[in-house]
């Protein structure tokens, strides 16, 4: 058990693959009972059976949590919190997982500071290709980034006592930023991802895909599987720097459109040279 670790209670709220993993971290690498709400009760029944949850997290045991974690899609994040936030000690540090974060840490850190106890938006950086609680594992987050967005970025004890809390979690690191940091750079580095991936898909041509592909096409089409009522409401929130992003593809991907119309094998060249550069640069061969 990490030394560092000293909530005795945990409250897990949502117990899909994220909330299911955080659940299973906690119990299988601390010593703190762990408490868990989700919607279905059914799967609050089995991870109560298998040893996951010591119980139901109600309002009772919100209460006495010294860690809330809210897995949740955005919005029902802050209805959660909206509804809940009576309930919960003023001595309680809460935590959501959300995959956009200004409008959440927005909501949020008023709703906390109205209550008295420490709101702080968090992204954890690990996921599968499928969803749900059978899907989760203490070891989802292994080495995986952890992004926290607390309201003040420099007050170093602070965020030390931040990552104390996830110690259990295994994290290989921790990412401190603000809510519009955060949602610029997920623009790029996930939601252009699967939106990408999502459009690729869509070419007749995949139909015929089986004996012609091997790790590019698995590469490109890994998050094109996707939980569509989730990632509409994530696009949207985020929608004006997934527009930037969005353009800045279009641009380029008419760059190679128009050489290869014109047949133009220098312009090509150069292009792909780019490419290849920009990759080198940002992360080496």
């Amino acid at each position: 058990m990490p030394s560092d670790f000293k909530c005795k209670k945990v409250g897990i709220v949502g117990l899909g693959l994220i909330g299911g993993s955080f659940a299973k971290a906690y119990k299988e690498n601390s010593e703190a009972e762990v408490y868990g709400f989700d919607k279905d009760l059914t799967i609050m029944e089995f991870a109560k059976l298998e040893g996951t949850l010591n119980g139901y997290l109600d309002n009772k045991m919100l209460g006495e949590c010294e860690l809330i974690i809210l897995a949740l899609y955005p919005q029902a994040i802050i209805d959660y919190l909206t509804e809940h936030a009576p309930y919960i000690s003023k001595d309680a540090v809460v935590i959501d997982c959300g995959g956009t974060k200004r409008l959440i840490c927005d909501k949020c850190q008023k709703i906390a500071k109205e209550y008295g106890f420490t709101f702080v938006g968090g992204h954890p950086m690990a996921g599968k290709k499928y969803s749900g609680y059978k899907y989760s594992t203490a070891k989802l987050f292994h080495n995986s980034s952890m992004i926290i967005v607390p309201e003040k970025t420099d007050d170093i004890v602070f965020l030390d006592s931040i990552k104390k809390l996830f110690s259990p979690c295994d994290f290989g690191r921790i990412t401190v930023c603000s809510a519009e940091k955060h949602d610029k750079m997920i623009a790029f580095t996930s939601q252009m991802a699967h939106l990408v991936s999502n459009a690729y898909i869509k070419s007749p041509t995949a139909n015929e895909h089986k004996g012609f592909s091997a790790g590019s096409y698995k590469d490109m089409t890994r998050v094109a599987w996707l939980n569509e009522t989730m990632w509409t409401e994530l696009f949207l929130e985020n929608r004006d720097n997934l527009l930037i992003e969005l353009d800045y593809i279009m641009k380029f991907l008419g760059e190679y459109k128009t050489a290869l119309e014109n047949n133009d094998p220098d312009t090509l060249w150069q292009l792909l040279h780019e490419g290849k550069i920009c990759k080198e640069r940002v992360d080496g061969k």
